[in-house]
């Protein structure tokens, strides 16, 4: 039941699905079944895209489209769920060393208003907590905590503060304003002082000492609170236990990227490869399973690479995208005007490098905090962005805005300008809603136009 590495309708994935349950090659998961039952559920979104035919894809969706279940099935078994917000990768680390813990990340509910189509009514209930579309679209988060229907109430909820979107600490004190208690801890702006030794981070960046012993002893009161949800101690081979395993689904991804980037014609397309990199931050709520499926998604990427197979043309050119798009939609668009992903800042670079292992495991957590791009200066992430794409041979670059995010405003023009100075690509800004059908005319020339320049630098 083979079948040559190619995009597809979710009718498509209906008959194939049936086709590998007859033949009895396709194994069946808690979680599994056919993806357009997520359809029934409310996931509209799903009927416009395109998805890649492999079984390691299918699972990949469906263990996405059901944390909510895994989350409500947790609190049924006893487990306590620890919401982690504006933390990309960290606090999820000390929440899984802990048994009885399960971590989830409100934040990625931004995309709710994507996969349902609006049918969610998560954005109306902001605009009427007085947080309307001037803001981020993370504001979905407000109304997901209030209806309670995209996840549980949860146990605890973490947040960080100091250094982080201006957006996001808006939209979280009003949710505390509404009676939903939060555990602030405090990342500082990341810089390195003038006399003072600087720390190299897990990344690349540099901190101030004093920056991470900061940030370590703001982990050491999360790590209190969360030893007194769970009513145990959390003793330190027991986190090292937990950077060990985090580091595995960080490896995984690694090797993921790399193939994806590197290989041609490219043997996964850039939507499955997108939410495959975002299980870096929570682990999409079960750190066990996480692995086997990243585990397969990559023995299948080996497979096509070794073989010569791909999802796309030779010929398509490699793109280096930057931040994640609000509609999914638009990674589809991309491959459809005849790029294809070259390489990836979707603002979790930090969360997708080794934790260090040879130093204790709060001050690795610290250094990997630190090491977050969005907590540093716009022309040291644009810098760095620079220097990957032309390592990685891409020929044009992507700034994806966010629509209503405060640090989109002036970044996308810093990263722009620079990418162009120091890396000589030719660079477009886009702005992505929740729903780009109206918009998608014009991103697609916009698209189509960046295409077409690198293939005549090429012939150049």
């Amino acid at each position: 039941m083979s079948e040559q590495p190619r995009q597809i309708t979710l009718d498509e994935w209906e008959a194939r699905y049936a086709c590998l349950r007859a033949a009895g090659v396709l194994p069946e998961y808690s979680y599994g079944g056919p993806l357009g039952r997520h359809v029934r559920d409310g996931d509209l979104r799903l009927r416009k895209l395109r998805f890649d035919n492999s079984p390691a894809a299918l699972r990949l969706w469906n263990f996405l489209l059901t944390e909510e279940e895994r989350l409500r099935q947790a609190r049924r078994t006893g487990s306590k769920l620890v919401a982690t917000m504006k933390d990309l990768g960290t606090v999820p680390v000390i929440v899984f060393a802990l048994e009885g813990l399960v971590a989830f990340y409100p934040d990625g509910t931004w995309w709710t208003p994507c996969v349902m189509e609006h049918c969610d009514g998560l954005l109306r209930v902001a605009d009427t907590l007085g947080i309307p579309d001037t803001f981020c679209p993370v504001r979905a988060m407000l109304g997901a905590f209030v209806e309670e229907r995209q996840f549980p109430r949860p146990d605890l909820i973490v947040c960080s503060a100091g250094a982080t979107c201006d957006d996001f600490s808006a939209i979280a004190g009003r949710l505390e304003s509404l009676g939903f208690p939060i555990f602030w801890w405090e990342i500082p702006h990341r810089q390195a002082f003038t006399g003072e030794e600087a720390v190299q981070l897990p990344n690349g960046f540099v901190a101030a000492r004093s920056q991470v012993a900061f940030v370590r002893d703001e982990l050491e009161r999360v790590k209190a609170a969360l030893e007194g949800l769970a009513g145990r101690r959390l003793d330190e081979a027991a986190l090292s236990d937990g950077i060990r395993q985090a580091n595995g689904v960080r490896g995984l991804l690694e090797e993921l990227r790399r193939l994806v980037f590197t290989a041609n014609p490219c043997p996964l397309p850039a939507m499955e490869l997108l939410i495959a990199e975002m299980f870096a931050i929570h682990f999409c709520s079960d750190r066990a399973e996480c692995l086997v499926i990243l585990a397969e998604l990559v023995d299948e990427v080996r497979r096509r690479v070794e073989a010569g197979l791909g999802v796309l043309s030779p010929e398509a050119v490699r793109v280096y995208w930057v931040n994640p798009v609000a509609d999914l939609r638009v990674m589809n668009l991309l491959e459809e005007c005849g790029g294809r992903i070259g390489g990836t800042d979707h603002m979790i670079c930090h969360a997708l490098v080794p934790i260090p292992e040879d130093v204790a495991p709060l001050e690795a957590l610290a250094r990997m905090a630190l090491a977050d791009p969005m907590v540093g200066s716009s022309r040291e992430r644009a810098a760095r962005i620079s220097r990957e794409a032309r390592a990685l041979g891409c020929e044009a670059v992507v700034v994806s805005r966010i629509p209503g995010a405060s640090h989109c405003g002036l970044e996308g023009a810093i990263i722009a300008d620079t990418v162009r100075r120091e890396a000589g690509l030719t660079v477009v800004e886009i702005e992505v809603p929740p729903l780009s059908d109206a918009m998608l005319p014009t991103l697609r020339t916009r698209l189509e136009a960046l295409v077409e320049t690198a293939r005549e630098r090429r012939r150049a």
